[in-house]
């Protein structure tokens, strides 16, 4: 059985200066995305596109898509998998490529989760869990770019 699944948010242009895009220079990259019931999502462009370095920028978010998906993939296969994980992070990181015309593509993202698991007896287990939850991450699933996962696994001693 199949389900689907709906999401909706509200981007709004908040970089109109007066003069809105009469200029390349002359507009503002900011935006916000608003999402019913939940904080504001404030961004802009890149830096090197006339953004501003203090505010997230989608690329920065789609890093952080895949890397939030694969942990939280991850997580939920250990617990129905009865393995215990006492800490993760990721310092995950992606490649973009401009092209002359001005546009671009990712090339790769990479994974980096450093997971830290109560019982060392199941650790192998532990590392085989990061392949499955590639392949059932609704996000990376969903791009035409490789993932890579450089996943370490270490148990509490």
């Amino acid at each position: 059985m199949s389900a689907e699944h709906v999401y909706k948010s509200n981007l709004v242009w908040e970089g109109n200066h007066g003069d809105g895009t009469t200029t390349y220079q002359g507009y503002g990259r900011q935006w916000r995305v608003r999402v019913e019931g939940k904080p504001d999502l404030v961004g802009t462009a890149d830096p090197a596109y006339r953004g501003e370095k203090e505010k997230y920028n989608p690329e920065e978010l789609l890093v952080a898509s895949l890397s939030s998906c694969h942990m939280l993939t991850y997580l939920a296969l250990c617990a129905r998998n009865r393995i215990s994980v006492l800490s993760y992070s990721d310092d995950a990181s992606g490649v973009m490529k401009t092209t002359p015309d001005g546009g671009g593509r990712f090339e790769s993202v990479t994974l980096r989760p450093r997971v830290e698991i109560a019982d060392a007896s199941t650790k192998a287990l532990a590392e085989v869990l990061h392949e499955k939850a590639h392949a059932l991450c609704y996000i990376a699933s969903s791009v035409n770019f490789p993932v890579n996962n450089a996943a370490v696994v270490t148990a509490k001693e």
